[in-house]
């Protein structure tokens, strides 16, 4: 009752006067401490923590920016493609040497021995239509054992 009776008179009062007088602190207009429940050093340290909290997310997420752009610099290079202002950006902005996290290191490496293979004779062959491999390895140790015993019944040797 005490409420509702200052609230209706003391509004119209501050009407008339013009809000001379005591000014006194209404629930809305308390500092961003207090309104938390914490003293004002409290505060200041909360949002110093805040700050180096998000500094370090930054610089993890321009790390990872970075560890993508050199794996797509990566595969620029190998297939010979232009390369990316943007990519180089990244991977200066962090510092310029940047390290593959370990599952992209894996598929790079799993990549290169694909390649690898495919480049080899034996992989060159596989990719020839009709032709069996293992017909082929069959018939070449038929042969190195046939010139085996040709070499042991030969005289001269």
């Amino acid at each position: 009752m005490a409420f509702m009776v200052k609230s209706m008179v003391g509004g119209q009062l501050k009407n008339l006067t013009g809000g001379l007088g005591g000014e006194e602190k209404s629930e809305g207009e308390k500092s961003p401490a207090e309104a938390q429940g914490m003293t004002r050093e409290e505060y200041e340290e909360y949002q110093r923590q805040l700050v180096e909290e998000k500094m370090e997310r930054d610089a993890q997420f321009a790390q990872r920016k970075a560890e993508r752009a050199t794996f797509r610099s990566h595969f620029r290079d190998k297939y010979r493609l232009p390369k990316n202002e943007t990519d180089d950006n990244q991977i200066q902005l962090v510092g310029g040497d940047v390290e593959l996290p370990k599952e992209l290191a894996k598929m790079i490496e799993q990549d290169n021995e694909e390649e690898e293979e495919k480049n080899s004779v034996i992989g060159q062959l596989s990719n020839i239509q009709n032709l069996d491999l293992d017909s082929l390895k069959d018939k070449a140790s038929a042969t190195l054992e046939d010139l085996k015993q040709s070499a042991e019944k030969c005289t001269v040797m």
